[in-house]
């Protein structure tokens, strides 16, 4: 099995002199969802949360919530001037940023999570969330008794097509004749912070005779929650699948499970790097075979599998982490 951290491939070292003998400053800035969404950027947040209370590092860490386009870059621009020991930049929608203003600083450290930006000076940390969709999609086509499921993503772009694809693949793995309902909330940002929408498609896909339906869509998936759960005030068994984390306990019950991205520990394992004077950059990646990738079996939805369910479930999983399920076509990859 791989190393947690063990990178495909390395773009420099920093020499050890990079560091002074101080405590590194740690400094993050979230996407527009912020750190209260219960996904991805609070995942993030938690594990500077965990570092600043475990680990030796400056008290003038700090994290920021970008507002917009011109908020981000001006905070990136004031953590360089702030002598930050790295720049986390959380989320695809920062990483356009990064892209442009890393070369102009060649000396400061930066940490991409969730896409890839090929800089000499940037640590990409990426998820093979290819795996974690086709899984939650085998999850919901052994679950489904109407033999209908969803997907809604939030912001329309390439990455979520690939959980569309995904997601669509692993049902039909199971159940080569079910119908997959396929939604989005919009084209821009906001669309990952928009969970009155989200409810309005899934109450949509739910109507059309879904019973299961898997979020990739940020702060939105909020609604997709709450569509389920009005939906089974009708006496109706309909269930949401949560997304990047944990979210089983945000609507006990209702949640059928959810697909975890180890974010948090990603976080972590990067601030040791910079502790230790061992950080690299290059292309991190997380998948199934690392635990990086995993679905959610807890309290909140145990009983929601029956023990045959639940073996067919891993063993699913364990075929994805040795290769033996192709998760994507390659023209999906590309």
């Amino acid at each position: 099995m791989k190393n947690f951290l063990s990178p495909f491939y390395f773009l420099s070292l920093f020499p050890l002199s990079a560091f002074s003998n101080t405590e590194p400053k740690i400094c993050m800035v979230l996407d527009k969802a912020g750190k209260d969404d219960h996904s991805f950027n609070q995942e993030a947040y938690n594990g500077f949360q965990k570092a600043f209370k475990s680990l030796p590092i400056s008290r003038e860490s700090k994290v920021i919530e970008a507002k917009d386009e011109n908020h981000l870059n001006q905070t990136v621009r004031s953590f360089v001037k702030g002598k930050c020991s790295i720049i986390f930049a959380v989320g695809i929608n920062n990483a356009d940023t990064i892209k442009l203003i890393s070369p102009q600083f060649p000396e400061q450290k930066f940490v991409v999570i969730d896409s890839n930006v090929d800089k000499k000076n940037v640590r990409s940390i990426v998820f093979r969330d290819e795996q974690g969709a086709f899984l939650m999609g085998a999850i919901a086509a052994i679950k489904s008794k109407t033999g209908s499921i969803g997907i809604i993503g939030g912001m329309n772009i390439p990455l979520i097509q690939k959980f569309e694809t995904a997601y669509t693949a692993g049902a039909k793995y199971v159940n080569p004749k079910i119908n997959v309902l396929i939604g989005y909330v919009g084209i821009s940002v906001e669309a990952w912070n928009n969970p009155t929408k989200a409810q309005e498609i899934a109450l949509s896909q739910f109507d059309q005779g879904a019973d299961i339906i898997f979020h990739a869509a940020g702060g939105s998936g909020l609604g997709v929650f709450n569509a389920a759960e009005k939906a089974n005030k009708k006496n109706t068994k309909k269930y949401a699948i949560g997304c990047d984390s944990n979210q089983n306990w945000i609507k006990p019950g209702m949640i059928l499970t959810s697909m975890t991205k180890d974010i948090e520990k990603s976080v972590l394992d990067t601030i040791q790097n910079i502790i230790d004077n061992k950080f690299t950059t290059g292309l991190y990646t997380y998948d199934i075979s690392n635990g990086g990738i995993n679905w959610a079996l807890d309290k909140y939805n145990k009983e929601l599998f029956t023990e045959a369910e639940i073996i067919k479930i891993n063993h699913i999983k364990n075929e994805i982490a040795l290769n033996k399920i192709q998760t994507l076509s390659k023209e999906a990859k590309n």
